[in-house]
């Protein structure tokens, strides 16, 4: 018999995020709670499109039932499966459409200190992420849905939970929502995250370099070459950037290609040499080792292992029942 604990991830079940925000809602509609900025909601029935909006950047998570939220007239739909981000503050028009009695939409919204993110990011910048995740392309929409795993939903449960106890919640809710903005920046949308920081800075041109990168993701670019696209001397943007991002240009520049290189891995349509010079680099064994650096397996190991993971999750949505 295997005795080994089983980790606080693998004991969660469906209902245990249900049950921590049903306790905490007693009121239909919005539930304000003891942490600023984290806000509970409960409906029992759906409720017809109405304007809405938050005041800072904000990830929003749903325990039970489905929600539409339409931002500058593209339709967002989440549920207990998928989390939003909201990068900025903005208003924006929101629907519940599945929702009763038996089984109330639940759900809160928590926003998110933009420093934090930044701290945060660059803390990670030695990690070796070895989870696979598909990146979505990339965008500069204000909003946008990503899958909701296990971890991320760990640490929204404890983070609930310590809210709504005195001791917890001077304690331990703190660390528990460094952990939600760490599991989020692990995730595919860890790029995004930090350019909705930087975005949420009063210093702007930071946001405006990092698109830059991204419209010339296969050239090579230096600091001098991204300082003179914002009219700033290389050491003052060096020293900017690395106070609103959290970490150099460089580093920066460097995991933008190299997530940007796992999407087309995935896509399947390039081989690895032709990737890495899709995203800039002109070595292909430089590519390689700074890729599993980065995600722990070479670039062919991880586009087997996503194909791998599609083909599963297309057998089992077509087995019979």
């Amino acid at each position: 018999m295997d005795t080994r604990e089983t980790s606080t991830e693998e004991r969660l079940a469906p209902g245990d995020l249900i049950a921590t925000l049903a306790a905490q809602t007693p009121n239909i509609g919005p539930n304000p709670t003891e942490w600023p900025g984290l806000t509970l909601y409960r409906f029992t029935s759906p409720s017809a499109r109405q304007w809405d909006g938050v005041g800072a950047l904000s990830i929003c998570m749903v325990a039970q039932g489905r929600k539409i939220v339409t931002v500058d007239g593209v339709q967002h739909c989440y549920d207990p499966f998928h989390y939003f981000v909201l990068r900025r503050s903005l208003r924006f028009e929101v629907e519940i459409v599945r929702a009763s009695i038996e089984k109330p939409f639940l759900s809160f919204v928590l926003q998110v200190d933009p420093s934090m993110v930044r701290r945060i990011s660059g803390d990670m910048l030695e990690r070796a992420a070895t989870t696979f995740h598909r990146p979505l392309p990339e965008d500069r929409r204000d909003a946008y849905v990503s899958p909701l795993d296990l971890d991320l939903l760990g640490a929204a449960l404890r983070f609930v939970k310590a809210v709504a106890h005195g001791p917890d919640r001077r304690v331990l809710a703190p660390i528990y929502l460094q952990e939600i903005v760490y599991r989020v920046l692990q995730s595919q949308q860890c790029d995004r995250l930090v350019e909705a920081a930087a975005q949420d800075s009063a210093r702007n041109p930071v946001a405006d370099v990092i698109h830059f990168v991204k419209e010339r993701i296969a050239e090579p670019l230096t600091i001098a070459d991204l300082a003179e696209h914002v009219s700033m001397s290389p050491s003052t943007f060096a020293h900017l950037f690395r106070d609103v991002t959290g970490m150099s240009p460089y580093q920066f520049v460097k995991r933008m290609r190299l997530d940007h290189a796992r999407g087309l891995l995935v896509d399947g349509s390039l081989n690895a040499s032709e990737v890495a010079k899709s995203v800039g680099y002109s070595s292909l064994s430089a590519f390689i080792t700074e890729f599993k650096r980065h995600f722990g397996v070479t670039p062919r190991a991880y586009a087997d292992a996503q194909h791998g993971a599609v083909s599963f999750r297309v057998d089992r949505a077509t087995a019979p029942l």
